[in-house]
């Protein structure tokens, strides 16, 4: 599909408008996955949670919309440590994606009762199950992660799934300073956050980017 850009800050006014986009795709009846995709820092989780929130305001209910990051498909630290990829956690092989893509089918088919799916605590590095309820009245899912449009098996199937995909685009100098100040945040040197932001998410951000043209938009100025 083309993509359409919008050049403004998340402000009021382009919430508003994304969250009308959202409400405009909603059929009669059923659910509707959005997703929201971009690399490391870009502000993803930031977009996705104001949206949630605008669109539930629209919609006059708390529960029409909710937000569901991929972070909590993360491998146990554990399963890391012993596949040898725990020194590169975030990179495409460190997440259960057809995991991920069975929870969002089921988003899709089971309506009549509540769908529980894991979160991802930072604070502990880890995934947090059944956290996220979904329940029968949430009319749209913020589905929100970096490999959602990324071509290789499983992740070629979400794309499928969405009825509308963005892609969250910020500067390079301002994504590397939220995700050395995130890593510092959550223990990290400064001198190890910095080399982990450029190197390992550096290195998913290369992967990402070039799955941008899959969106149907690109989202810029976050």
């Amino acid at each position: 599909m083309p993509s359409n850009s919008l050049t403004d800050p998340p402000a009021s006014a382009q919430l508003t408008e994304l969250a009308s986009r959202v409400i405009a795709l909603l059929p009669e009846h059923g659910r509707i996955l959005v997703g929201i995709a971009g690399s490391p820092g870009a502000g993803k989780t930031t977009l996705a949670r104001r949206v949630v929130a605008k669109v539930n305001e629209q919609l006059g209910s708390e529960s029409s919309a909710v937000h569901l990051p991929m972070d909590g498909f993360h491998l146990a630290n554990a399963t890391l440590d012993r596949l040898g990829r725990h020194d590169r956690k975030g990179a495409i092989d460190t997440f259960d994606g057809w995991g991920f893509v069975a929870l969002l089918r089921r988003l899709l088919t089971e309506h009549d009762h509540t769908v529980y799916a894991p979160s991802f605590d930072r604070n502990v590095d880890e995934g947090i199950a059944a956290e996220i309820a979904v329940l029968p009245s949430a009319r749209v899912v913020m589905v929100e992660g970096n490999y959602l449009l990324a071509g290789t098996e499983p992740w070629g199937l979400i794309n499928t799934l969405l009825v509308e995909s963005w892609f969250c685009q910020t500067s390079e100098p301002e994504r590397l300073r939220r995700l050395v100040d995130r890593h510092e945040r959550h223990g990290r040197s400064p001198e190890a956050a910095l080399a982990w932001a450029e190197s390992v998410d550096g290195a998913n951000a290369v992967l990402i980017e070039a799955t941008r043209a899959r969106a149907t938009r690109t989202i810029f100025g976050l």
